[in-house]
């Protein structure tokens, strides 16, 4: 089995890619936008944070099974499929008539959206080789960096002179055109076999990992809640394991996730995640609070890591060619953690752009892990399993975003009850409850004294697993000249180590 296309329409079979990317890379932060006024017209604030987390559970859970389901039955109609099943959710949430049935909706917008990033890596995958890969993912990154900044414009401008409901709705034309490019130039030339899908595996592993990121997500939750659900999570995982172990094609191979490269590919990632999420959710508080500065200024230390990462992956191939895979890894590891340690020297008297360094080399550091790790995954498996694969290593990063909010939050939640007496900390729990809390802060030196504090030990959380991501990618087995003056895929998987 194998995917298909002459050179003159694999341009086109990108195009159709970066489509179907910006659709699903603009969605969280449109919608993040447009959400006050949605929610001033539906009501239901209570349940605000499910909007988006109703979508990002049903994104992440699917992830690996439709990576799975990829292997089985070919690229193309696992990532049409799922990218109609995106745009039902897409049209009938522009139709949402309450806080509950727009839940309901996204739910169904993430159940496709899970299909669609890493089915298209794997198109990737399949249509080139090692060192044409490393050109085209980064094109495929730069569509995100243009998405985080066009989304909130866009949301902003649909809000204020259209309806918000555009704001799913325009999701439509971009959907049909990416429908019709699959449908045009990419061709597959599959073997039939006779497909025996593991349903009682994917039902286990759904509820599974749906309680454990509901776990995560809801950490605020009483006991009453929360207990049922690790209940719930312990005795489904455990027999999902089991029944991965029977099942002639499981959702999950576990000797597949067992291999060292994968395990090793996966861990690092996930590691990774939790670090890279520490930094987009942490940086922009202390801007605003302990620096003083406004919203946009906090975004300038965002967008630094926007701009590193795609850069990163764009000059990948070039770092492929003249130092090998091997070593661009090892830079990219060494600057994650390196970045990171900006973070530690901060103060209330700092310049944001220090922030703003630190920000861009840990994006340029995660952008050569995440795209070496995903070509060493691709390279190390056969066609019928790099679906598999490569929904892995996306699956893995979306858990370690999940893990890292968590833990790093805690973090936070335990360094302002250590360093501010009972009245401190209660003070500075009413001023951030307040719509201009962060910026409040910085008035009061005392309050943004036991905030400073707090927030760097979160900094040092963010430190700390970078540092296990550095750690872990000496781990991956990669072979010392892998990716240099590679001329064919053959070559290239002949240099991996497995």
């Amino acid at each position: 089995m194998s995917s298909t296309a002459d050179r003159s329409r694999r341009p086109l079979v990108i195009v159709s890619i970066m489509l179907a990317t910006f659709m699903v890379a603009v969605e969280a932060t449109i919608v993040a936008t447009a959400m006050p006024r949605i929610v001033g017209q539906l009501g239901g604030f209570t349940y605000y944070s499910w909007v988006f987390s109703a979508f990002l559970l049903a994104q992440s859970t699917t992830t690996v099974i439709y990576g799975k389901l990829s292997d089985i039955f070919g690229r193309k109609p696992i990532l049409i499929g799922g990218i109609l099943i995106f745009l039902v959710g897409s049209a009938l949430a522009g139709f949402a008539w309450s806080m509950a049935s727009l839940i309901a909706f996204r739910l169904l917008q993430g159940l496709g959206a899970g299909a669609i990033q890493p089915v298209t890596m794997t198109v990737v995958g399949d249509l080139y080789k090692l060192e044409e890969r490393a050109k085209v993912q980064g094109v495929l990154a730069s569509v995100w960096a243009v998405s985080a900044v066009i989304g909130p414009l866009a949301g902003g401008i649909i809000v204020d002179n259209v309806s918000w409901a555009w704001i799913f709705w325009i999701n439509l034309p971009f959907g049909v055109l990416t429908i019709i490019g699959f449908t045009l130039f990419l061709h597959e030339q599959i073997t039939p076999r006779e497909a025996k899908i593991d349903y009682l595996g994917t039902i286990l592993f759904s509820i599974s990992i749906i309680s454990l990121l509901v776990i995560l997500t809801e950490t605020n939750s009483g006991f009453g809640i929360l207990g049922p659900l690790a209940v719930v999570f312990v005795v489904t995982g455990a027999l999902f394991l089991l029944q991965e172990r029977r099942a002639p094609e499981p959702i999950i191979s576990i000797e597949l996730w067992g291999r060292r490269l994968v395990a090793t590919s996966n861990a690092a990632t996930l590691l990774a995640g939790m670090a890279l999420i520490g930094l987009t959710t942490i940086l922009p508080i202390y801007v605003q609070s302990v620096l003083g500065r406004s919203p946009l200024v906090a975004g300038f230390t965002l967008t630094m890591l926007i701009v590193g990462w795609p850069l990163a992956v764009m000059l990948s191939s070039r770092f492929f060619r003249a130092f090998g895979i091997r070593r661009t890894l090892r830079v990219g590891s060494f600057l994650f953690p390196f970045g990171s340690a900006f973070l530690l020297f901060l103060t209330p008297e700092s310049s944001p752009i220090l922030s703003g360094v630190g920000s861009f080399l840990m994006g340029f550091g995660m952008g050569l892990i995440s795209l070496t790790s995903i070509v060493l995954v691709q390279e190390s498996v056969e066609w019928s399993m790099r679906g598999s694969a490569t929904a892995s290593i996306i699956f893995s990063r979306s858990l370690g975003n999940t893990l890292g909010a968590t833990a790093l939050g805690a973090v936070l939640n335990i360094g302002i009850a250590h360093f501010g007496s009972g009245d401190l900390a209660a003070k500075l729990h009413d001023v951030l409850n307040q719509p201009t809390g962060l910026s409040d802060l910085a008035g009061d030196p005392a309050i943004r004294g036991v905030f400073d504090a707090a927030l760097h030990w979160s900094f040092w959380g963010v430190v700390a697993v970078a540092i296990l991501t550095f750690a872990t990618t000496w781990l991956i087995p990669v072979a010392h000249d892998a990716g240099r003056r590679q001329r064919s895929k053959t070559d290239a998987q002949e240099a991996m180590t497995h």
